[in-house]
């Protein structure tokens, strides 16, 4: 019998013990509801207003992007690739009109040939690739975790559940980047189908075409998942993988993109296309949310406007705070090499308690980032790592930067170098969010005031 008390979840049980009280108090269904909208105005005005948002993964959309979300089209299934033959349901000429300006827009913003919008996540295109570019019991190489990879290419994401042999990537821990002359040297031994190369710890550029080159020589494919990098690629802001021999481009909507969380598939060899577009439906994507469509159709343009001041500001934040934060005691990753080219900062906190217990503190301080793994962390210290992530993406759209990058050094240096108190930190960090209201690089507000 199952019972609450023996009952296993993965959840935070106190959260759903809390969850149940609240909704054992509702007199009826009208009151539950309410109390849901209520949590997520809590949580608009905390995080939406009074934080400092400093995750990687995260980006603010703007006021048009998220109007769109809501849109009426968001109710209208269509299912299939576009096209009155090609539906499933009739009345979707008004749909295929929407997605055809989606997918001319990623093309012009990413400069390719082929991109597909109906990934509902972003690892779902890791699915994708993983099904049209390889079989179970093919070996593919792909990045571990304590050098930046991502589950999603891991034995326990997509990779690994499909059947596919995982083998690492030889990576250096230093200079954060793939050691190609060990690359040269073991990947002939293991003959990859495919190299997947997926970062979420990503600060530099990656030797795509030095890897390529090797693989080539049986026919290997490589795949480079950009999902955090993907704004930054179209914004002419990061190495152009698809230039310089990736055969497919994976990446998240959200992000450095700055548009509706999603995934997005960018490629240019049209022997592929068959493959992907029918591992995309009807294996992996069916109803794909046509008001997420739409909202990324308009984050493209957007981007096409705005990316590249955009984006060149993400980055130059992102190098700004990483100095910072190196200059006033925390050690940051890549510091010989300018500490990072993307819109990450990575932060070795070991010596202040380690990561979850730095981003549990900031986090009193309105201050949020997360936890995460070094190269010298071990695989019984992935849930207590050794570093914390920073991202500029939400701060730079709010209008800020450098100025501002030291003011907040200075902040996360009081609490996680000076021991102060989080509270006392706090009033400094609402004061400073405070005075950036409005969101900037999207066609309500433009650019930021110089």
């Amino acid at each position: 019998m199952d019972t609450i008390s023996n009952r296993i979840e993965v959840h935070d049980r106190d959260a759903l013990d809390t969850a149940r009280a609240v909704l054992d108090a509702c007199a009826d269904a009208h009151q539950m509801g309410e109390a849901v909208k209520a949590a997520v105005a809590r949580n608009q005005a905390w995080r939406g207003e009074q934080c400092i948002n400093l995750l990687a993964p995260e980006a603010p959309t703007s006021p048009g992007v998220r109007a769109l979300l809501a849109a009426e089209i968001g109710t209208r299934a269509a299912e299939g690739h576009s096209g009155r033959v090609n539906r499933w349901f009739a009345g979707t000429r008004h749909i295929d009109e929407v997605e055809a300006l989606c997918v001319e827009l990623l093309k012009r913003y990413f400069r390719c040939s082929y991109a597909d919008h109906r990934l509902c996540a972003s690892m779902i295109g890791n699915a994708v690739v993983y099904t049209a570019l390889s079989e179970p019991g093919d070996v593919v190489m792909t990045a571990a975790q304590p050098v930046g990879g991502h589950s999603s290419n891991r034995a326990d994401g997509p990779a690994g559940v499909m059947g596919r042999k995982i083998v690492d990537i030889p990576f250096d821990p230093d200079e954060l980047v793939v050691d190609v002359d060990a690359f040269r040297r073991f990947a002939p031994l293991v003959r990859p189908k495919l190299v997947a190369l997926g970062l979420s710890m990503t600060l530099f550029p990656q030797p795509v075409a030095e890897m390529k080159q090797v693989i080539r020589e049986w026919g290997g494919r490589f795949y480079f998942d950009a999902a955090h990098q993907l704004g930054l690629i179209g914004g002419g802001q990061f190495q152009d993988p698809l230039r310089e021999g990736a055969d497919i481009v994976t990446g998240s909507a959200g992000k450095t993109f700055a548009g509706p969380q999603s995934g997005i598939l960018v490629w240019d060899d049209p022997e592929l296309t068959e493959r992907v577009t029918h591992a995309v439906f009807p294996v992996w994507a069916a109803t794909h949310q046509v008001n997420r469509v739409a909202a990324l159709a308009l984050a493209t343009a957007e981007a096409i406007a705005f990316g590249r001041d955009y984006m060149a500001a993400i980055v130059a934040n992102a190098r700004a705070l990483a100095r910072a934060l190196d200059e006033r005691g925390i050690p940051m990753l890549g510091a010989t090499k300018g500490f990072t080219t993307t819109h990450q900062a990575i932060g070795d906190v070991r010596r202040f308690g380690r990561g979850l217990e730095v981003a549990q503190k900031l986090e009193r301080a309105n201050i949020i980032v997360n936890k995460n793994l070094v190269p010298a962390d071990r695989p019984e210290d992935w849930d207590f790592p050794g570093g914390i992530r920073i991202g500029t993406i939400e701060v730079t759209r709010q209008g800020m930067g450098p100025g501002e990058m030291a003011a907040i050094a200075e902040m996360i240096t009081r609490v996680v170098v000076r021991g102060e108190e989080p509270e006392r930190v706090r009033k400094d960090a609402l004061a400073l969010r405070s005075g950036f209201p409005s969101l900037y690089y999207c066609f309500e507000n433009g650019l930021p005031p110089r």
